[in-house]
């Protein structure tokens, strides 16, 4: 009878001579794709060779940097986001910015809000720092979630499976922007930042515990799985030695595409008049109070319409570059 050390070491495919198969083919099961950092590496080495990804993830580096750095930026210009400029409107028109395409010129380089004088520049800069931080929160938030839920539904299998995926099913069926605008709504005397966060995120984990349950069903009767199994680890050394790292390709790819969803749903309910509420700059309400002077001054509506649709694009183009690379049996649908 054969030992269990032995049943392990020949599952781990450390026997000393395979037998070959009919083809020639070593008899030893092909070995897992190396856990931690191979899955960077082919996307970084991915990325490299592609220009337009490359171009992408140039542009994400500058919002990254914007968002990260905004009182510094915003400085250089000389004006900050709540400061206002009487003397860069007309108050004999309405109070649209003097001079040409909205004031844009060496005192303010994006022009200014009609009405108030604000510096567009450095509102456009601290937009970039509520989107993105509400982006990577939210994101950050859904990828553990759903993670930790696709993991365990994959894993263990019968009744927390089950369970899991009721409440992946019940999620997902719930009219998620509804309940979004309802709460922010209601809720008054909140951090607006943090609710947002918190709100978007617990809409958003059942797509990615889907792909992370798939993944997890097709791995945990692998033979490294087994042979850790047989040596005596525990669930929870399976889990985060053999089962995560195998995992994380498809995780990276699905959360870049992740925060471009982010930043648009953020927009969308600040244009709504519910997200982020003045002074706080933010691009979807800047766009939102831009709607009424895009005749009069259309670079009002202009500008962070541009910088709200780079950074959706280069997100996306990243994202997708990613994917193919490290999910490509992924779902294109």
């Amino acid at each position: 009878m054969t030992s269990p050390l032995k049943t392990a070491r020949l599952l781990a495919g450390r026997s000393p001579a395979p037998a070959p198969d009919s083809s020639g083919a070593s008899g030893t099961p092909e070995a897992p794709e190396p856990a931690g950092r191979a899955p960077w590496r082919a996307a970084w080495t991915a990325v490299r060779r592609d220009r337009g990804a490359l171009l992408a993830l140039g542009v994400v580096a500058l919002f990254a940097l914007m968002a990260v750095a905004a009182p510094l930026i915003s400085a250089l210009g000389g004006w900050s986001p709540t400061e206002f400029d009487k003397n860069a409107i007309d108050p004999y028109l309405g109070g649209l910015p003097k001079g040409s395409f909205g004031g844009i010129g060496a005192e303010h380089w994006l022009g200014v809000e009609p009405v108030t004088g604000r510096d567009l520049f450095a509102r456009v800069v601290y937009g970039a720092q509520v989107s993105l931080l509400i982006a990577f929160t939210a994101t950050a938030i859904v990828v553990v979630v759903g993670t930790a839920a696709g993991i365990a539904a994959g894993y263990f299998g019968g009744r927390v499976d089950t369970v899991l995926s009721r409440l992946m099913d019940l999620t997902m069926s719930f009219p998620s922007l509804i309940f979004m605008i309802a709460m922010m709504s209601v809720a008054q005397d909140v951090n607006r930042v943090l609710l947002m966060t918190v709100v978007i995120g617990i809409f958003g984990w059942p797509g990615i515990a889907r792909v992370v349950r798939g993944e997890t069903l097709s791995l945990k009767h692998r033979e490294y799985v087994e042979a850790a199994r047989v040596s005596g680890s525990g669930s929870w050394r399976i889990l985060t030695r053999e089962i995560l790292p195998n995992v994380s390709g498809p995780i990276i790819a699905y959360t870049t595409l992740l925060i471009p969803g982010m930043i648009s749903t953020e927009a969308a309910l600040s244009f709504l008049g519910v997200g982020v509420r003045p002074p706080t700059a933010s691009w979807g309400q800047m766009i939102s109070e831009a709607v009424a002077f895009y005749e009069t001054d259309p670079m009002y509506f202009i500008i962070p319409s541009a910088f709200l649709f780079l950074a959706v694009l280069a997100f996306t183009i990243l994202g997708d570059t990613l994917r193919d690379i490290l999910d490509p049996h992924g779902d294109r649908a």
